[in-house]
């Protein structure tokens, strides 16, 4: 099983690597690829992350897992992506994404007439690409699979592995990584947030976002 995670500049590193310690653990192969190979660097600028392959070396993945992050926003509109999406997802067992990938998953038609979900920041935004949103962790739609925010990848990680390997690896994948959370706080989502946390996130995701188009010339 060939299996992709396709990162760029300014995604979000557990985006990518929460999916990927579930999806390894399963066989097969899993990469981490880019429109060239080579370094990336994540959206707090602190951790690069090697795309070992380019998209034209992975034609025909099984499984694809876009990330999201800041990044994702100065993509929607880039031809490279959306026409390597478009063609993977005509191929593939499975179609997913974490996050505000799911914006790209829009942006290349994969979501038109579905049900999805993404960041909360971004939830309304999946209708311009024709997509239903919803508040759910993970969305299962055929083989398109959408999760929400960042943590969710691991969640919507295990339901892709329950879906290929059966329950019963994907409950003891989970023990494996211990994947019990028991989180300090209760304000995993908007609504259990106050409100002058979700506004402090609001301006900081819109810095960065300010900050990534810059970056890529947007």
């Amino acid at each position: 099983m060939d299996i992709v995670i396709p990162i760029y500049d300014d995604f979000t590193a557990l985006d990518a690597v929460g999916p990927y310690e579930v999806l390894s653990r399963i066989g097969g192969r899993v990469r981490f690829i880019g429109r060239e190979a080579g370094p990336v660097r994540t959206d707090n600028g602190m951790l690069t992350v090697l795309a070992e392959a380019s998209f034209a070396e992975a034609p025909a993945p099984d499984i694809v897992v876009v990330p999201g992050g800041v990044g994702t926003r100065a993509l929607t509109t880039d031809a490279a992506w959306l026409d390597w999406l478009r063609a993977v997802h005509a191929t593939s067992q499975w179609t997913t994404s974490v996050c505000t990938g799911s914006l790209l998953l829009g942006a290349a038609g994969i979501l038109e007439g579905l049900r999805a979900t993404s960041h909360w920041l971004e939830l309304e935004t999946l209708r311009q690409y024709g997509a239903e949103p919803t508040g759910e962790r993970v969305v299962e739609q055929g083989k398109v699979m959408t999760a929400a925010g960042v943590s969710a990848g691991i969640d919507m990680a295990l339901t892709l592995t329950a879906r290929i390997a059966g329950d019963d690896v994907a409950k003891a994948i989970q023990l494996a990584i211990e994947y019990d959370p028991q989180p300090p706080f209760d304000t995993g989502s908007v609504e259990k947030s106050d409100p002058v946390i979700v506004e402090a996130i609001r301006a900081r995701v819109a810095a960065r976002e300010a900050a990534s188009r810059e970056r890529a010339g947007v």
